[in-house]
């Protein structure tokens, strides 16, 4: 499932995040990119040390964690560190699969979902989009400062060329406590129809039995 979630962050948080990144200091993408991943990734990121980082990375976690769409899709168990990157004249990540494990120790996390969200209006800079190679064909996205896509982290995908302006981004990697993305997708349906049915009608014997549903497909599927 790839699914696109709109306004994450206020315009007062990405004015701030804007703010923050005009003054951050960055730094060579490929630092973090895999052996192959690093021959066609020509990028910039934001230095994991910088002073304002880790704010940031909080205040991106807290809004995206806490968007009810976003926790339904994903249902998160764990999650990386958020990157900061940026592209600007010319600069491009060719096709790549994003690596199927990350970090380290008690970070050390499976890749299920990776999300990309935009901080720039779509028409402050030229190029940029993130295409997903998938079976309905190349689907592309640019996204209003604010949105995110999430999508599976099998998924062959890159970023084309920036050619006016810089597209900045927050960028992440989340092991689900659902493995399936079949699954999460029949959890994130269920959840969606019993919230429209109890906006509808209230709390009815139809959405106890969908809540019901829901909640012991869970305990089947979770993998804690």
């Amino acid at each position: 499932m790839i699914l696109c979630i709109s306004e994450i962050l206020s315009s007062e948080q990405l004015a701030r995040i804007r703010a923050a990144l005009d003054s951050g200091r960055f730094e060579d993408g490929r630092k973090t990119a895999g052996w192959h991943a690093r021959l066609v990734k020509n990028n910039e990121q934001m230095n994991m040390a910088d002073d304002a980082a880790d704010t940031l990375r909080a205040e991106v976690e807290k809004a995206l964690t806490g968007h009810p769409v976003f926790q339904m899709a994903v249902r998160p168990a764990k999650m990386t560190p958020i990157l900061f990157s940026r592209y600007r004249d010319g600069m491009t990540y060719g096709n790549h699969v994003d690596d199927p494990v990350m970090g380290r120790g008690a970070g050390r996390l499976r890749t299920d979902i990776s999300f990309t969200l935009f901080l720039d209006e779509p028409a402050s800079y030229d190029g940029g989009e993130l295409v997903t190679d998938t079976t309905a064909g190349e689907q592309f996205y640019k996204l209003p400062a604010g949105a995110a896509v999430i999508y599976p982290s099998s998924t062959l995908h890159r970023v084309e060329p920036v050619t006016r302006g810089q597209r900045r981004v927050a960028i992440g990697w989340i092991q689900s406590t659902i493995r399936d993305p079949a699954q999460r997708e029949v959890l994130f349906d269920l959840d969606t129809a019993r919230r429209q049915l109890f906006e509808r009608e209230g709390k009815t014997a139809e959405f106890d039995l969908l809540t019901k549903s829901l909640a012991n497909l869970q305990r089947f599927w979770a993998e804690i």
